[in-house]
């Protein structure tokens, strides 16, 4: 439990020292010369320091290299990367798929554009919904499948960890409700299995900012999330039921693959 209990508290704050400035950044952006989107650059100048930091640079140096050691940012060999990106890919279009189903038989939260972003210029609300992408892949991945993931997969195990690393990963999420908790434990099986393959979290990083590119984007564009689809009841269910079917077998042996490729990739 003390394993659990630090990793939990760690990633936690890990994600905090990520998002909070940016949050902050961002809401002085939208009431501060609204029409220049400025806190692009210095929310990008940030991270690229938060990042170096859990990487292990600055001070103290005795740290150093356990904060590298825990942000699991190592490099992956190309195809590794390729079927990292292929699997996880098909994984997150399975993914959008169920949830589409779903939203045909039951209520999934609704989700729109935030208010206060009524009035402000296109550019600076693009902008901004477009540099989020990057900033949660980075903050996100880093705090959960590296300093969250880690101490408790080797010490309990990848199951385990999915488990908690995606119970805290809707928990901080502010429009959580306890009917997309599975939702956000799909993700963290997604990110979680990637990175535990391929034992470093830059394909999940990759992974995380094309999903939130993407659905970040429809969002501004439909102005509602991805798995809002029209209800369409049972009788219209089987054509995207299919789907995930075939998209589900593509997604295993994808998995597979990305295994193989992981286990003959030099360490």
């Amino acid at each position: 439990m003390l394993v659990i209990a630090r990793a939990v508290l760690i990633g936690t704050l890990v994600a905090l020292a990520g998002t909070l400035p940016r949050n902050l950044l961002f809401a002085a952006n939208l009431r501060y010369f609204a029409g220049v989107p400025w806190a692009v650059p210095v929310t990008a100048l940030y991270i690229w320091c938060f990042w170096r930091y859990l990487n292990g640079a600055g001070p103290p140096e005795s740290t150093s290299e356990e904060r590298r050691a825990s942000l699991r940012a190592r490099p992956v060999a190309p195809r590794v990367w390729g079927w990292a990106l292929l699997a996880g890919g098909l994984a997150i279009v399975g993914l959008v798929l169920a949830l589409r189903l779903a939203s045909r038989f039951v209520s999934l939260p609704a989700q729109r554009l935030p208010a206060e972003l009524e009035g402000v210029p296109r550019v600076t609300v693009l902008s901004l919904l477009l540099m989020a992408a990057p900033v949660a892949g980075i903050v996100e991945e880093a705090a959960f499948r590296g300093y969250m993931q880690g101490p408790i997969e080797r010490r309990h195990g990848l199951p385990v960890a999915i488990l908690i690393t995606g119970t805290m990963f809707a928990l901080v999420h502010l429009d959580f409700t306890l009917a997309l908790w599975p939702y956000y434990v799909a993700v963290a099986a997604i990110y979680g299995s990637v990175t535990f393959l391929t034992d470093s979290i830059l394909p999940a990083v990759a992974l995380h900012t094309a999903g939130n590119l993407y659905s970040n984007f429809d969002l501004y564009l439909h102005g509602r999330a991805e798995w809002q689809a029209s209800p369409g009841g049972a009788a219209q269910s089987w054509i995207p039921a299919a789907s995930l079917v075939a998209v589900a077998v593509a997604t295993a042996a994808a998995y597979v693959r990305l295994a193989r490729a992981a286990r003959k990739s030099p360490p």
